[in-house]
């Protein structure tokens, strides 16, 4: 391992979910990390740190920014069209701009490190196939459903204020388009295998990775918590909402 190799394994700590994905980890094929917009943990610099680190890591990462229901949260939260469009296209540049540079300066000839927005996938046939699969079962899967209403729930009751039929409606669209990525990205992204990478614990990791039938993360798929060498790991465990609402919210 080279000098720069060991600081950048210095500035991140690594937790995980399962044995399963340390092993995945160890293997370092391939991560994904996602990125959300209006969120104030992806600084410039934390995005630089974090495409060194992959860099030094992985044989290949991909970052991926949300740029889908951001400007339809906003609107359903009370917004008018234009003020939700507006507020959106702020968000979704400046995170743009900040990922781009930090995967160029990163790896100039882009040959290991890619970015693109989550709205990329939908001309992937492997991510329609999984989404339309995973929305069907929204209707079939009660513990699948549980899992979705309650990350609902669980956000809008957070913003302390009245949820209407919308913001539901928009957040279990959210869940349902980032959760082939938490699945299966290695069909996806035709990579041996994947790690998920989040500041904060996978909304569903524990119906994904339990054991026994169910909807569960392929047997190439992992996740892990990835942050801050100097953050507090408890603090980084629970996740309150999905990614991209999060941050369209904040």
């Amino acid at each position: 391992m080279t000098t720069a190799s060991v600081l950048m394994a210095d500035v991140f700590q690594v937790q995980p979910y399962t044995s399963h994905c340390r092993v995945i980890h160890d293997e370092g094929a391939h991560a994904v990390i996602g990125v959300s917009p209006g969120n104030s943990y992806f600084s410039a610099g934390r995005l630089h740190d974090l495409a060194r680190w992959g860099l030094n890591r992985f044989e290949r990462v991909d970052f991926v920014y949300t740029d889908l229901y951001v400007a339809d949260m906003y609107e359903a939260s009370g917004y008018t069209p234009d003020d939700a469009r507006r507020k959106a296209v702020k968000n979704l540049r400046g995170v743009r701009a900040k990922v781009r540079d930090a995967v160029t300066a990163a790896d100039p000839d882009g040959k290991r490190l890619r970015w693109q927005p989550m709205s990329a996938f939908r001309a992937n046939d492997a991510y329609r196939d999984l989404h339309q699969h995973l929305t069907r079962r929204l209707g079939t899967d009660d513990d699948f459903r549980a899992v979705c209403t309650a990350l609902v729930s669980r956000f809008l009751t957070a913003r302390g204020e009245p949820a209407g039929e919308r913001q539901r409606a928009v957040c279990l669209e959210y869940v349902c388009a980032e959760a082939p990525l938490f699945l299966d990205t290695p069909a996806i992204l035709g990579v041996p295998s994947s790690l998920n990478c989040y500041h904060q614990l996978l909304p569903m990791a524990e119906l994904l990775y339990a054991r026994g039938a169910g909807l569960r993360a392929s047997r190439n798929q992992g996740h892990a918590i990835v942050t801050p060498a100097d953050a507090d790991p408890a603090g980084s465990a629970p996740v309150p909402a999905p990614a991209a609402v999060e941050g369209a919210a904040a």
